[in-house]
């Protein structure tokens, strides 16, 4: 399994809009074929600067998505809200704590 961190900064004035818009979308990345789930966080200290959090299958799941029609019609939506260059990072788990917990 693999983990993407995606670092996107909006235009304070498209905050509402980026998040209303990913209210209509959530379900459709989060149920998207190898996608073991997905969050949104938002920073508490700058609310126009969001991460989101998703867990896939495989790396080659993660390309199926990033290369879907799916991301092809989310992606150019939200672009043009965007304040600052998007941050991404695909990360392999050494250790997962949070599993034990359940």
């Amino acid at each position: 399994m693999v983990s993407r961190i995606v670092k996107l900064e909006f235009h304070p004035e498209k905050m509402k809009d980026f998040l209303d818009f990913f209210d209509e979308v959530k379900f459709t990345v989060n149920t998207f074929p190898g996608c073991k789930g997905m969050q949104l966080l938002r920073v508490k200290s700058n609310e126009n600067i969001v991460f989101t959090y998703s867990i896939w299958e495989s790396e080659a799941d993660l390309e199926n998505y990033r290369t879907s029609e799916t991301f092809s019609k989310i992606w150019p939506v939200i672009k043009q809200w965007f304040a600052a260059k998007p941050e991404a990072w695909t990360l392999k788990n050494h250790f997962d704590g949070l599993d034990l917990l359940n």
